[in-house]
């Protein structure tokens, strides 16, 4: 009896202990996806305290109602199909532009019309094939099959949440937020020269051709990193794991981050404050024509509807972070970034939307915490603690310096102007002196020692 006892036992599987789960891939993934979730329904109950709906209400309408967000939702779709086959991608694809083409006509037949005022007459599609892949995922998928799949529908989700979730913070801003600092902010941009007003008139000179292109630019910003990520993105499928570092990732940080020193820092924008957008809230209506006057800077109530979302100016953050992320693919690539990174620049501050000071505050802020996320990809060691403080150490003297040396600042502006531009160098100088460190050298191929000519 023992020993046929012995050999049952020794034919059962071992049970699944607690160590399996407390793996620390596990651990990480689950504390990260409670954080995430906490936040979003954090966020969710302070939009319904203003009587707006939240990120996740947003989210959950888009199933069926018009998406305020259709190329985003398609650009998310693209995302999570870098896990599929071809022939997968074709069918997700199809079954998304079926399902557009329904509803639109549906919409048609019903008399409601095509044209959507609030949103996109499509994205639908592509929301409902994302979460279509979920299901598939839990229900006809196993093992590192099913981690793929879901961890490409949770990137998909992750950047349409993140869309949600920043339009959520700034409401939050405009409406706890009742005075902004754009006086002190315009005044230490006499330092660089007001660029904002001299990018401004420029682009009122190329006339609405010019003004078209750079609105577009601006707004598609998110599709663009998209098709930036793509490329990293390429060889999941046949890989089957992602990078341990992309786009994607520097993306949603610089949106989680950004909108906390929008707290902080509170500033509308030249158009808002010194523009005819301001109304009767703007100190007077100078942009773009002349430059704000000298004065002792102080605080100025604003209205509960503007964001205040300029500092730092995450739109030049995310075109910075796709830049850097185009340098090591093909020349299009990176002759693509170089575009949205100068075509980004001349639209935040040729539509009044930034001043000089905050695009200085947006490069190095996107670059430290790239930094900080290589770091955590390959591992941290005593050039990445530098680089990441050095970073941070900049970005707080900026911010520092705008706030309570602006007069200073204006004051002096050959001495301010090349400090300001100095310390944003410093940090690009940095940057490219770690990571280049950091590079894999390609491997030296041995040459074959040349043989002796037989006579």
């Amino acid at each position: 009896m023992i020993s046929i006892a012995s050999r049952v036992l020794s034919r059962i599987r071992p049970r699944t202990t607690s160590a399996t789960w407390l793996r620390p891939g596990v651990v990480l993934w689950g504390t990260a996806a409670l954080v995430g979730l906490g936040f979003l329904i954090a966020l969710e109950i302070a939009a319904r305290r203003y009587g707006v709906p939240g990120p996740i209400t947003n989210q959950m309408r888009e199933v069926i109602f018009p998406p305020k967000s259709g190329f985003l939702l398609y650009a998310g779709m693209a995302l999570m199909m870098v896990v599929l086959t071809w022939r997968e991608r074709f069918i997700a694809a199809g079954t998304a532009i079926g399902i557009d083409l329904v509803i639109v006509l549906v919409r048609w037949i019903s008399g409601t019309g095509v044209r959507v005022p609030d949103g996109h007459p499509f994205g639908n599609g592509a929301l409902l094939v994302v979460l279509g892949c979920a299901v598939l995922a839990v229900t006809r998928r196993t093992g590192r099959e099913r981690i793929l799949l879901l961890k490409g529908v949770g990137l998909a989700l992750l950047l349409v949440a993140g869309r949600k979730t920043g339009d959520t913070w700034l409401l939050i801003t405009s409406k706890t937020r009742y005075t902004v600092l754009d006086q002190y902010v315009a005044t230490a941009d006499h330092a660089l020269g007001n660029p904002s007003w001299l990018v401004g008139r420029l682009v009122r000179a190329t006339g609405p051709v010019g003004a078209h292109v750079l609105d577009w630019v601006y707004v598609q910003l998110a599709v663009a990193a998209v098709c930036a990520a793509l490329y990293q993105l390429r060889n999941v499928a046949t890989e089957r794991r992602f990078p341990r570092h992309h786009l994607v990732r520097t993306f949603l940080t610089i949106g989680l981050l950004g909108p906390a020193i929008y707290m902080i820092f509170p500033v509308v924008g030249p158009i808002f404050a010194y523009g005819a957008d301001g109304g009767q809230w703007a100190a007077v209506n100078l942009w773009p024509e002349t430059a704000p006057p000298l004065i002792t800077p102080q605080a100025m109530p604003f209205d509960a509807i503007t964001p205040r979302n300029c500092m730092p100016s995450l739109h030049t953050a995310w075109a910075t972070a796709i830049f850097v992320h185009t340098r090591t693919g093909p020349r299009f690539l990176r002759f693509a970034g170089t575009f949205w990174l100068l075509a980004t620049i001349g639209a935040t501050l040729g539509f009044g939307y930034h001043y000089g000071v905050d695009l200085v505050a947006g490069v190095v802020f996107t670059l430290t915490i790239e930094a900080a996320l290589r770091a955590q990809a390959r591992g941290w060691d005593r050039q990445a603690t530098r680089l990441v403080t050095h970073g941070t150490v900049v970005f707080a003297a900026l911010l520092t310096s705008y706030r309570y040396l602006p007069t200073q600042m204006a004051d002096h502006p050959w001495l301010a102007g090349p400090l300001i531009v100095l310390a944003m160098t410093s940090v690009i100088a940095a940057f490219i002196r770690t990571t280049t460190q950091w590079d894999p050298k390609p491997a030296l191929t041995p040459q074959p020692k040349p043989q002796p000519e037989l006579v």
